[in-house]
């Protein structure tokens, strides 16, 4: 199990029914704790296919990406001193990432090299059609603000990520929805956090994208990840 270190996975969910049981399924045997998935106010089946799966379920009522992560952390928070985690992994439930590639996230930290990995898709595997124009574009601009602002090299926002649960304690996260991500980022160079991107693939998600698969989803999304940039710089 992670060589004797605590690994805890959080899975925000939103009417995943279709592809949650495969990303619990799927990430490797033995090298987690716990899996936490968070039902972030789905109305189809999400919570029971994940329950199958193996996973802890909770829930969320309140709307927004960045909600679901922090009720994972609170539920991790009121875990006894001697159950929490040492790393903790964010991973999407629609299918679109590898959870079986985890171990090239949470080696680098385990290995003492980094205390914060970000799953580049930009420098993987993409299956075509995976990623749109506006989120291929969206990534290449806000990394590259960050890269004018902060110093950072990213090429990507990912949602697969795995950070010292210490150090994230540090960054006190806040946002509830899209900005969730670029926040973890951003704060994570103002702590002088170690990081490091590694390759992730990624292919065509299961099921209709609540962000990038409408219009309104993409601007809005944008929108707050280029205001989050510029507000902590």
């Amino acid at each position: 199990m992670g060589g004797n270190k605590r690994i805890y996975v959080i899975i925000p969910a939103f009417n995943e029914q279709e592809s949650v049981g495969s990303v619990v399924k799927d990430i490797p045997k033995g090298l987690v704790s716990e899996i936490i998935l968070v039902n972030n106010a789905s109305t189809d089946l999400t919570e029971q296919k994940a329950a199958e799966a193996g996973a802890t379920v909770l829930r969320e009522s309140r709307r927004g990406y960045g909600s679901a992560c922090l009720k994972g952390l609170d539920y991790i928070a009121q875990k006894p001193p001697e159950e929490l985690p040492d790393i903790v992994v964010f991973l999407d439930a629609d299918y679109s990432d590898y959870p079986e590639q985890m171990p090239s996230l949470i080696n680098p930290i385990l290995d003492n090299k980094v205390d914060f990995v970000v799953g580049s898709r930009a420098r993987g595997k993409r299956e075509k059609g995976s990623m749109t124009i506006p989120q291929v574009f969206g990534n290449w601009l806000a990394t590259t603000i960050m890269k004018w602002l902060y110093c950072v090299k990213y090429t990507d926002l990912g949602p697969f990520r795995a950070i010292r649960y210490s150090c994230l304690l540090q960054l006190g996260m806040i946002d509830t929805n899209y900005g969730w991500t670029v926040e973890m980022q951003i704060k994570a160079s103002k702590h002088k956090l170690r990081y490091l991107e590694v390759p992730v693939d990624y292919r065509k998600r299961i099921g209709f994208s609540k962000i990038s698969g409408t219009f309104k989803g993409a601007i809005m999304a944008g929108y707050k990840i280029l205001k989050l940039i510029f507000k902590y710089a």
